[in-house]
């Protein structure tokens, strides 16, 4: 299979804007809150792609707006070969079934009058799915899958620990059988030792039903750990995106730099030696970023040019994107 082929979820210079307005009866138009801003990058089948950064820096917005959640401003994403940010209506629903979401808080995702049963099973009403009878062994099956009790299904939400919400979350993400979830955060509101129950529990699946990721998350180091490949966003852009080796390894972007200087790392020997990137200033609002590169105000090694004119978002080998001035000399 060539790597065209290969690519399951293709997104082209998306943009999602929301507006700002100004005025109580009469509302004017007076500006943009510029969530993301013009991403263009591969998602490839069978793959976990990492996106990372900062809170408030474009990561789950870009999630919905790859499942069209939310309407993107421009740009195309595209589900094999079909034109998403096209489809309306049923056609858009159908599609749906491919794709779906495992949101970030189990204790807000789930309705708290629904039984876990009618939760899970709900997708599989809204496609009209199997007779209702078969649809309660499916529920059943997928409680099993996700490490729960299957007499579970007329039980509350608030009758489960937050972990166990997240295996109900993740159940439901699975009741269509899609290629392709978006794992928005699914382990920050969690302790610990649940956290590494949830991934070995996501790992376990993608190898079991072939699924295709994309994991949002901004813990590096649960990056590393799941992902195939990792995307660093800042301030509606992606900065560098490449392999998980290589950009732990060798980050390019002073962004990259930055976040990976503050992981740490569990020796002492390593962690006396390493330097920490203490970057200055505040993140820029998205409502005005700045002119040329969105990094220039805190980058430590920005120049006039950083300054006036946008950084490309090009190989520089190896399939190593970055978007640096920099890295382009």
């Amino acid at each position: 299979m060539s790597e065209q082929d290969n690519v399951l979820v293709r997104v082209e210079n998306l943009k999602m804007y929301f507006p700002i307005t100004q005025g109580i009866v009469f509302q004017h138009h007076i500006g943009d809150i510029k969530a993301v801003d013009g991403l263009t990058f591969n998602i490839y089948r069978g793959e976990t792609l990492g996106l990372v950064g900062e809170s408030g820096c474009g990561k789950s917005t870009t999630g919905r707006a790859i499942l069209q959640l939310y309407r993107p401003t421009a740009g195309d994403v595209y589900f094999e070969n079909e034109r998403l940010t096209t489809l309306k209506g049923e056609r858009l629903r159908r599609m749906r079934r491919r794709m779906q979401m495992i949101f970030q808080d189990p204790y807000a995702s789930l309705n708290p009058r629904m039984t876990v049963g009618s939760i899970v099973g709900e997708p599989l009403e809204v496609h009209n799915l199997l007779t209702p009878k078969k649809r309660r062994q499916r529920v059943q099956e997928l409680l099993e899958i996700v490490g729960l009790n299957p007499y579970f299904v007329n039980r509350y939400p608030h009758e489960f620990s937050g972990g166990q919400r997240q295996r109900i979350g993740v159940a439901r993400a699975l009741a269509v059988q899609p290629d392709f979830i978006v794992c928005d955060e699914p382990i920050s509101a969690l302790d610990v030792s649940i956290q590494a129950q949830i991934i070995n529990l996501l790992e376990e699946l993608q190898a079991e039903f072939k699924l295709t990721y994309l994991f949002i998350a901004h813990d590096l180091s649960v990056v590393r750990h799941i992902s195939d490949r990792v995307a660093v966003m800042y301030l509606g852009k992606i900065v560098e995106l490449t392999d998980r080796a290589t950009l732990y390894s060798n980050p390019l972007h002073p962004y990259t730099q930055a976040l990976l200087s503050a992981v740490p790392i569990p020796d002492p020997a390593v962690e006396d030696r390493r330097k920490r990137i203490i970057l200055q200033g505040d993140v820029p609002s998205p409502a005005n970023p700045p002119l040329g590169c969105n990094f220039s105000t805190r980058c430590p090694y920005a120049r006039e040019e950083c300054k006036m004119v946008e950084p490309e978002f090009r190989d520089v080998g190896g399939n190593h994107w970055v978007a640096c001035h920099l890295k382009s000399d």
